[in-house]
């Protein structure tokens, strides 16, 4: 029987994959914001993002509301504020995910043109995905987000990846 020895990557491995993950993603997101009532998942997903280093900026929020007026209310910036990429979790007291897809989806297409909206969610029920598939152009991913799934997502919205 062979027995194999698990070792460490080494400082020259670690210098390549960084160099590799630079390669595959030709700019940042300047602004991604993470809406989740769950401070754990979203210290985890806002970890994994900074790992991923894909984002200039990462922004949590556990409220939906402020969240959005933060972003499209009437006291906010300009429309160069938007973020490019909002993770939104579907249930949260006070504004759901479902009210803040409806607030979203009444802004002009201008201003919804400018942000990839995706559903993260650990909710899989029929009538969750239906409803999150009448938004037009709303992905819909399960939790945990993880590098894979972020992959698609870039490949598939932002041409980022290989």
């Amino acid at each position: 029987m062979r027995t194999f020895k698990l070792i460490r990557p080494t400082a020259a491995v670690a210098g390549i994959v960084h160099l590799i993950r630079h390669k595959l993603m030709a700019r940042k997101l300047q602004k991604v914001v993470l809406i989740d009532d769950n401070e754990t998942t979203s210290f985890l997903n806002n970890r994994l993002l900074q790992r991923l280093e894909l984002a200039e900026n990462v922004l949590s929020f556990t409220n939906a509301e402020q969240a959005f007026a933060h972003f499209w209310g009437k006291q906010s910036g300009s429309d160069s504020d938007a973020p490019e990429l909002v993770f939104v979790d579907l249930k949260m007291p006070g504004m759901d995910g479902f009210e803040f897809l409806n607030q979203y989806n009444r802004l002009a297409p201008e201003q919804r043109e400018k942000t990839v909206m995706a559903v993260l969610t650990t909710s899989m029920h029929s009538a969750d995905t239906t409803r999150v598939a009448q938004y037009e152009g709303v992905e819909y991913l399960a939790k945990p987000l993880t590098e894979e799934k972020m992959q698609r997502l870039l490949q598939k919205r932002f041409a980022l990846a290989n």
